[in-house]
């Protein structure tokens, strides 16, 4: 294949938050790629020579552009292509989008941490579930007005959050379960019970350098 068509190279590892809403934005845009399944802890050479961090997503073009950044990735892949109108939400607009997922980086995913790995950090796990519980609430108040966290149709903000909220479930599902977040959980659970989350998921072996990539998402 020569480099003019050469699909783009996705680094990327199942079970990251962050590679999760990378993938869900390229499937709901019909981008495809060639998906690299990385082990964290033998990060390939090719990956860190187009991305120093050393964090997943990386996508890397034939070009030599590399974008570095999940919701970067989303923006690139859904702004040139939004069957879905995943970046027009009939409730507020995109920079609402935008700052919602901005909380949920900046304010719960640290909660999110301190609660899954509380051996990590000096705060206690029980402040850290409450103090990510607050975010929660607001995303349950959210869904009791719309189905969605911004309006009548899924957007960036729901697919961005959503493995993050997943992650925090399954710390302790049968907690999660106990909340009074009906709304919240049953759009968890449609979420991971959608086609799309299925695309997303697949199990793949780890690349090696000089192995083809995964065309992705499969057809």
């Amino acid at each position: 294949m020569s480099s003019a068509t050469a699909l783009p190279v996705l680094y990327s590892f199942r079970r990251c938050p962050y590679a999760m809403r990378a993938r869900l934005a390229l499937i709901a845009s019909g981008t495809h790629c060639e998906l690299r399944e990385i082990v964290l802890r033998d990060k390939p050479a090719e990956m860190l020579a187009a991305s120093p961090k050393g964090t997943v997503p990386v996508l890397a073009m034939a070009d030599g552009t590399v974008i570095e950044q999940s919701l970067d990735v989303m923006l690139w892949a859904l702004r040139r292509n939004d069957p879905q109108r995943w970046l027009q939400p009939d409730a507020g607009t995109l920079d609402d989008l935008l700052a919602l997922v901005a909380a949920c980086d900046g304010d719960f995913k640290p909660q999110l941490d301190r609660y899954k790995y509380p051996s990590r950090f000096d705060d206690a796990e029980h402040a850290a579930r409450e103090r990510g519980a607050a975010f929660l609430r607001d995303l349950e108040a959210r869904l009791s007005v719309s189905p969605h966290l911004a309006g009548t149709h899924a957007t960036l903000a729901d697919a961005a959050l959503m493995p993050f909220v997943r992650q925090f479930a399954m710390v302790d599902m049968a907690w999660f379960d106990a909340q009074p977040w009906p709304r919240l959980q049953a759009w968890l659970s449609a979420w991971t019970a959608s086609d799309l989350f299925a695309r997303a998921m697949p199990k793949y072996a780890p690349w090696k350098t000089g192995e083809p990539g995964i065309d992705f998402p499969a057809p």
